[in-house]
């Protein structure tokens, strides 16, 4: 049977201030933990910059060059998995946002622009300068993480902090994506859709389950992600079709089924749609 496994922090023996946190330079988190180059997801949030090396980086079946100056920003549940070169460097970073939130008070984890919707771009490239400029704060990381100063944590929890907000200037470079009154409604409609999406495919459900008019919903959609209200849920339902579909203990009846489909045909027939293959020829492609 394939498994893709979902890890937590205290998998990866951080020896850290807090069972909650782990900083690593890539290539020595390589040596002990080869097994991340295999498909799986995370329990918490993930922040990897590579410095040198190239590669290749699949995160929820989109691929993404690495290359110096790469970086990317993972939420809790994606999958992904990569493929390295031999000469790559870079730093890996583990979070939680219980962590996060906590140290921080009022600022949340997901107030950055890369982390309040599970649909944004997990990419963002740095030019050199800007490489230089984060690169200090990774390295000042390392070397905070292994010593033993006084308000150690305070320190990595501000160069963490300092990372983010660099990263978020560049990303709203990038991706032109302003902080917006929509964007607390998209994370609730994103949380909601979570427990709900194998049980209510309508937009209408979810708009009255947000207090709102299935239009304003539609607005609110189009403005920061670009779809419709439907498009969203149907996004997220192909998804997890996607990853069921790495197993090869599902057949694609059961998976239809587990996703709210009693009709088999329609559940391909919508797959088929979204990704341009069936259920079949997209299990076959990527095993």
């Amino acid at each position: 049977m394939k498994k893709y496994p979902v890890y937590s922090i205290e998998q990866f023996n951080c020896n850290s201030v807090t069972t909650e946190l782990y900083i690593n330079t890539f290539k020595n988190h390589l040596v002990n933990h080869s097994f991340i180059e295999k498909p799986h997801r995370h329990d918490f949030y993930l922040l990897v910059f590579f410095t040198h090396g190239s590669g290749v980086h699949e995160i929820d079946f989109n691929r993404f060059e690495i290359k110096a100056g790469s970086v990317f920003v993972l939420q809790p549940g994606q999958m992904h998995h990569w493929v390295l070169s031999e000469d790559i460097e870079g730093f890996i970073i583990f979070y939680t946002a219980e962590m996060y939130n906590l140290y921080f008070g009022k600022k949340k984890i997901d107030d950055y622009p890369f982390y309040f919707s599970v649909q944004n771009n997990p990419e963002i490239l740095l030019e050199k300068p800007e490489m230089e400029t984060v690169l200090s704060y990774f390295e000042n990381l390392v070397v905070e993480m292994q010593s033993e100063q006084l308000w150690k944590q305070d320190k990595i929890m501000n160069i963490l902090d300092s990372i983010h907000i660099e990263l978020a200037r560049k990303y709203n470079e990038i991706y032109v994506h302003e902080t917006h009154s929509y964007n607390v409604k998209i994370k609730n409609l994103e949380q909601l859709l979570e427990k709900k999406y194998k049980q209510q495919k309508s937009a209408a459900f979810y708009a009255s389950e947000l207090n709102i008019s299935l239009k304003h919903l539609n607005r609110i959609c189009n403005e920061i992600l670009k779809k419709t209200t439907t498009e969203v849920i149907v996004d997220r339902i192909i998804l997890e079709a996607k990853r069921m579909l790495l197993d090869k203990n599902w057949t694609v009846n059961e998976i239809a089924f587990a996703l709210g489909y009693e009709d088999y045909s329609y559940f391909s027939r919508l797959f088929k749609k979204h990704s341009g293959m069936s259920p079949s020829e997209f299990r076959l492609l990527k095993n």
